[in-house]
């Protein structure tokens, strides 16, 4: 029982930790909420807190970005426009994360990044064209959209890939017990 409990603990600390990159200055979409989605959704045990957890995390973040450092509305917002095709890929890369990350591979951690990105760009993009009055609603209205989003998908997706590795393998280096520098004789 302590065992697990100091597990969840641990879990928590990174992801809180990460977190916080959120908020410092950064490259467009370079944040670690995907990342942290699916990391939380492999190791908390809880399918729950699993889910709410970046999504907390990614509300807060959001109050404190829209309200108090870019001020994007005219008064205090707890959602903003269009918030479900931002939140709702988040819930669905936690659950790839619980079902599908079953053992941590490198390779299986870059094939979760890269589409785990993939899905966070194309439902948050549909959700901009579909609520906003840039496009037309076309075709064409959403080809463009999905155009002009691809500068923030570098970011997306650069993050995504690092901090999946950073949050997995610092994981992996602080709880792996034959760790290379350590000699065992």
């Amino acid at each position: 029982m302590a065992k697990s409990k100091n597990n969840f603990y641990f879990i928590l600390g990174i992801i809180l930790l990460a977190s916080f990159s959120r908020l410092i200055p950064h490259y467009p979409n370079f944040t670690p909420v995907i990342a942290i989605a699916l990391f939380g959704g492999r190791f908390f045990n809880d399918r729950v807190l699993a889910i709410l957890l970046p999504l907390l995390i990614l509300w807060v973040s959001d109050l404190v970005l829209n309200n108090f450092i870019f001020n994007y509305y005219e008064s205090f917002i707890f959602f903003y426009p269009g918030f479900f095709w931002q939140y709702l890929p988040i819930i669905c890369i936690t659950l790839i994360g619980r079902y599908s990350i079953d053992k941590v591979s490198l390779l299986r951690l870059l094939g979760e990044s890269v589409s785990s990105s993939l899905i966070f760009y194309l439902v948050s993009n549909f959700g901009v064209f579909i609520s906003s009055s840039i496009y037309t609603k076309d075709l064409s209205g959403l080809i463009l959209c999905y155009t002009a989003a691809l500068p923030f998908f570098y970011g997306t997706l650069s993050s995504t890939v690092i901090y999946t590795f950073s949050l997995f393998g610092l994981k992996e280096f602080l709880t792996n017990k034959s760790i290379i520098f350590v000699r065992k004789d």
